[in-house]
């Protein structure tokens, strides 16, 4: 498997992926990252935050992210250099969410690629904004 290298990428290119965020998968997330916070895994106390109940991991939103740069666009053999980015709304268990990566600016003579970055709930609310820096295979 190889992704595209920046000759066959055009400004404007776009690419996600989409999924279903699951219990299980806010529990293994906390579980490989030890980051047990319990607006994350308890749903007794996350009901009296803010949010009312429990929320999924930003990071593990932004993973989904990294889903799409290093398996769509680029795709694999993509190095993911930088990321910037600005959680915009919560993510709930049996939210579907749409990472979308799309071709900004691209630095041919250093092989890199700026790409805008954005997750999206079912109802169309984006949940994370940013910007992402990547060097696709050459």
């Amino acid at each position: 498997m190889k992704g595209k290298t920046i000759h066959e990428i055009n400004l404007g290119d776009k690419a996600y992926f989409q999924k279903t965020i699951t219990e299980t998968d806010v529990y293994m997330y906390a579980g490989i990252t030890g980051d047990l916070n319990p607006a994350h895994i308890n749903e007794e106390y996350a009901k009296d935050t803010m949010f009312k109940g429990r929320i999924a991991h930003g990071m593990l939103t932004a993973g989904l992210v990294s889903a799409v740069l290093g398996m769509k666009l680029p795709g694999p053999g993509t190095i993911y250099l930088k990321q910037d980015l600005k959680f915009t709304a919560p993510v709930r268990i049996g939210d579907t969410i749409k990472a979308e990566v799309e071709v900004s600016e691209m630095i041919i003579e250093k092989n890199r690629i700026k790409l805008r970055t954005t997750c999206t709930n079912q109802n169309g609310d984006v949940v994370l904004d940013g910007e992402a820096l990547v060097m696709p295979p050459k």
